[in-house]
């Protein structure tokens, strides 16, 4: 069996790096005839050595075997180069199984190609796997609702992490056995990594560990257009962390692309008051960081589901989120876009915190049972 991974942005890397380890551990105990062949394959989505470079180092991923080094454009432009870029590369490489991860351009733009290829020799095409189906926050406004809603239609096998997802596909149609509950790969990612985060240095670095004694900080990440492109959006969600940033340090490691609107809106050292801008960091850095924080203040679906994982509360400026179980069961909770709400959400988390647990099946070993469908999944072919 002939496997191929997609990666584009950062989020995916952590989602893949535990299959392809699985991988690894398949092939040390198969036979040569079952042994699993391998391509991965990174579209250059994330280019910034921050955001990619790092992250293949701290996750120990391979370096990949195609680069198609698409870059930055507007979300038309970018899918239709990774389709172009990657059509040729998946008509040389026939793979029996293509695998995609999350909700970014690169899951749905290859996976539009492999729908509707045929390779010349046979006329068959790849399954096609999407890992992190079924996720949805019902907002069609956000690019990545469109990408998971896409990308799960075109899609054979469909990997879920949490029980809602379960739910929104069969309400949307898809057949139950292309469904597998398997947990989830991100977690896998964490939980294999978290030792090796307590060695970074990142917090002497910042002067937030002194004589082994970690102080008290908050951890800040924004980046959705819907937050930072807008002036006014973004100065709301900074007044409401202003209380926040007036009682302890927050910390900010700022994407590109929000720095350099930053910039644009011309905001000014009073509405950054308390929160120190730093440069975008690798993943075992950002785990020690988010790992140790008194709160999370976010509006990435990946750090609402590592701060449930490790318990660390967590306010969510956003008005929805496709990772329900975050906020029934785990440390997240739904703060709005508005100051005012943001306040509230903050006061609540830095409160006696509820006891928060870890959702079903995030136990590591997400990739190891994507690995037995896929193997089971090709035996029957």
């Amino acid at each position: 069996m002939k496997i191929m991974t997609v990666v584009g942005a950062r989020p995916n890397f952590m989602k893949a790096a535990p299959i392809l380890k699985a991988i690894a551990v398949h092939n040390r105990a198969a036979s040569p005839a079952g042994a699993i062949r391998h391509v991965l394959v990174h579209t250059g989505q994330h280019y910034d050595a921050n955001l990619s470079d790092a992250f293949f180092k701290d996750l120990e991923l391979p370096r990949p075997d195609v680069s198609l080094q698409v870059g930055s454009a507007s979300h038309a432009v970018q899918t239709a180069e990774i389709m172009s870029r990657f059509e040729p590369v998946l008509a040389a490489e026939q793979p029996d199984v293509l695998i995609v991860v999350g909700d970014v351009n690169s899951t749905v733009a290859c996976a539009l190609v492999a729908a509707k290829i045929s390779y010349s020799a046979h006329g068959g095409r790849p399954v096609i796997a999407h890992v992190e189906a079924g996720l949805r926050s019902f907002d069609r406004t956000m690019p990545e609702e469109i990408n998971r809603i896409l990308t799960d239609q075109l899609a054979d096998l469909l990997f879920v992490t949490e029980e809602s997802a379960v739910r929104n596909l069969a309400r949307e149609g898809l057949a139950p056995d292309t469904v597998h509950f398997v947990g989830n790969t991100m977690i896998d990612s964490l939980l294999a990594s978290v030792e090796r985060a307590g060695e970074s240095g990142i917090l002497e670095s910042l002067g937030l560990r002194d004589n082994g004694a970690t102080k008290r900080y908050a951890l800040l990440t924004l980046h959705r257009p819907a937050n930072v492109d807008r002036r006014e959006a973004f100065t709301s969600i900074l007044e409401g962390i202003q209380p926040l940033a007036s009682q302890c340090p927050v910390v900010f490691p700022v994407h590109p692309r929000t720095r350099k609107q930053i910039a644009g809106h011309g905001l000014h050292d009073a509405a950054l008051a308390g929160i120190r801008l730093i440069e975008p960091l690798g993943y075992l850095d950002f785990l020690c960081l988010m790992r140790h924080a008194s709160l999370v203040v976010t509006d990435s679906g990946g750090v609402q589901e590592e701060t449930t994982c490790l318990g660390v509360p967590c306010v969510t400026v956003r008005e929805n989120t496709e990772r329900p179980v975050t906020t029934e069961v785990g440390t997240n909770i739904l703060a709005g876009v508005k100051a005012e709400g943001i306040r509230r959400a903050i006061e609540r988390q830095l409160a006696p915190a509820r006891p928060g647990s870890v959702p079903p099946l995030w136990d590591g070993q997400a990739a190891q049972r994507i690995v037995e469908v896929l193997v089971a999944r090709m035996r029957t072919v």
